[in-house]
């Protein structure tokens, strides 16, 4: 006779946004079962207790750490300087992690992340939601199954709004230690698809600009990042937060030497052309919506296939899809090019 297996527990670090996605989805998950929520806001207790009644609250990860239920993962969807220690002290408590984009600012931060897992046998998941999104998935399947040839060109375009109603005043976001940068805060996943498909880069050549965030932020508003691909093949990332009231675009453009194609709409949610030798397009699932944030959106909400993934793997049912160490990757890649800022 089969046993259902057990709940998956989830203790959550960072009630924002992202954060009560990720208790909302826990909470309704046939696998898993949502134990804590970690914020240093008081001022949220009320309406957490009313959203996820029966659900403790702490004021911070030590204080659950020492004295709150028991869990099987902590999920780290704080500002995005504090992931790595919230991480380690998770990994260290005996905990898995899901760490949220980006798991660290600095490469040494990230590769603590990885150390602390290897020495406690625990497991460390980055959150790499692009990676679920059909038209990402079905170009992974084609650069694998050599369908386009020696790869020439690749061209990442991410144009978004990102402005006042976004960088709050006293707020983490806009802030070097915290925030790090759009390629960090906004832009990570993109890096992540095109290191997840095609590989390092190298040779890397930038530009940075601040149009209309002087004011707002610590950091630049745009970018023009110029590389080669150590598979062979060049490439450009170009992006900015300076778009006017709302999103543009972000696309993926490959000239290879089998065909062409190019991935667009606000968020890769579509493929735009393809036209590749003896090829014939299939027919995608639908991508997931946006993340939705009142007056300015995010990427797919593909949070779903992580969480099914992050129970599956910690019953021993799956494999991980995206790991903390390929999240290291990312950010050595982005502080490579921050390098140059």
């Amino acid at each position: 006779m089969s046993t259902q297996p057990e709940l998956i527990r989830f203790a959550i670090c960072g009630v924002g946004h992202i954060g009560r996605r990720h208790a909302a989805l826990v909470a309704r998950h046939a696998g898993a079962s949502l134990v804590a929520l970690v914020d240093v806001r008081e001022e949220l207790r009320a309406g957490l207790a009313a959203e996820f009644p029966g659900v403790p609250f702490f004021l911070s990860l030590e204080e659950y750490l020492q004295s709150g239920p028991a869990a099987d993962v902590l999920t780290v969807a704080t500002p995005n300087g504090l992931h790595a220690p919230q991480a380690v002290a998770g990994l260290r408590a005996g905990l898995h992690v899901v760490v949220e984009k980006p798991v660290a600012l600095h490469t040494a931060d990230a590769v603590r992340i990885v150390q602390m897992a290897r020495q406690t046998g625990r497991l460390a998941f980055g959150v790499m939601q692009n990676r679920y999104s059909p038209p990402a998935a079905w170009l992974k399947q084609l650069y694998d199954e050599g369908r386009l040839g020696e790869v020439f060109l690749v061209q990442l375009t991410c144009f978004w709004n990102r402005d006042a109603r976004y960088y709050q005043p006293d707020g983490w976001r806009g802030t070097r230690a915290l925030d790090g940068g759009p390629l960090f805060t906004q832009f990570s996943h993109f890096v992540d698809l095109l290191y997840w498909v095609f590989g390092d880069i190298t040779n890397i050549a930038a530009r940075f600009r601040d149009f209309n965030h002087a004011g707002l932020t610590e950091f630049e508003d745009s970018g023009l990042v110029a590389f080669d691909l150590v598979r062979g093949g060049s490439g450009t990332l170009s992006y900015s937060t300076a778009v006017w009231d709302c999103n543009l675009e972000s696309s993926l453009t490959v000239v290879a030497a089998r065909g062409s194609l190019r991935i667009g709409g606000q968020y890769l949610d579509k493929v735009e052309y393809c036209h590749l030798q003896d090829y014939e397009m299939p027919n995608l699932p639908p991508t997931s919506p946006a993340n939705s944030y009142g007056p300015y959106q995010g990427s797919a909400a593909n949070h779903a296939q992580l969480l099914d993934n992050v129970v599956a793997t910690v019953q021993q049912r799956g494999t991980a899809t995206a790991t903390a160490l390929e999240g290291l990757k990312v950010v050595e890649i982005i502080e490579r090019i921050y390098a140059l800022r």
